[in-house]
């Protein structure tokens, strides 16, 4: 069993989500260290901590003085993604959400990319879905492989060129897509993976978006495949 994250972290995300979520907007002060340690039931110590952790994210800014305090900072378009894939890789692991739901999002996002993608793609953006693609190709261990696999994703929504579709799709590929990758390692073949990411690439080089969207059909479809395969296997233990 993985262990848990420090109280500190936990409590940075937990107001990073409630900042994502808009409960918290630019310039609202947070509760005093001793108000904040009062609600999360730990030391001013531990909260000092989450605050860093905060301010490392630019998701916060502090002041000092009479009317000083822990400010929400204005987000930047790259400070929001970050707490876009914070929060949603929070409620994965909280088990907020089943894994053919979140499977379910992730696929239907990204087909919805696939127009934009081949509409807009330049060469730079073949050039990294093939980077990613020779990574896969090469002996790997897990880790690296599932960072290639999310830059291959990743190079697919951001050739469509839409910041808002990328901004939405950092959430689903950067949390879902290591999620997905950890519970089916055991029963993929890379083999596999590897014909489909190439066709991917092939489709969007020959501007061929229905065909983008049936490959990641065979993947969504594949994936909840090898996901039950491996529940199976569990609940038989």
């Amino acid at each position: 069993m993985a262990a848990r994250p420090p109280l500190s972290t936990a409590i940075a995300d937990r107001i990073a989500a409630r900042i994502a979520d808009g409960d918290l907007m630019a310039g609202d002060r947070l509760p005093s260290e001793t108000d904040l340690a009062e609600q999360f039931e730990c030391s001013r110590a531990t909260v000092r901590e989450a605050l860093k952790r905060l301010a490392a994210r630019n998701l916060i800014r502090t002041a000092r003085g009479a009317s000083g305090g822990a400010f929400v900072a204005d987000l930047t378009y790259a400070a929001a993604l970050d707490a876009h894939v914070s929060t949603s890789t929070l409620l994965l692991s909280m088990n907020a959400v089943d894994f053919q739901t979140a499977a379910e999002a992730r696929f239907a996002l990204e087909r919805a990319c696939a127009d934009l993608a081949v509409a807009n793609h330049q060469q730079a953006d073949l050039s990294r879905l093939m980077a990613a693609i020779d990574t896969l190709d090469g002996p790997i261990d897990d880790a690296a492989f599932c960072a290639a696999d999310v830059a291959f994703h990743r190079a697919l929504v951001d050739a469509g060129r839409n910041p808002v579709l990328s901004y939405q799709l950092a959430g689903a590929v950067e949390a879902m897509q290591p999620l997905m990758n950890m519970l089916t390692y055991a029963d993929r073949d890379r083999a596999t993976i590897l014909t489909l990411y190439r066709r991917i690439a092939d489709a969007l080089r020959d501007r061929d978006a229905v065909a983008i969207r049936a490959i990641l059909s065979e993947l969504e479809a594949s994936m909840l495949m090898l996901f039950q395969t491996g529940q199976s296997r569990r609940n038989a233990r």
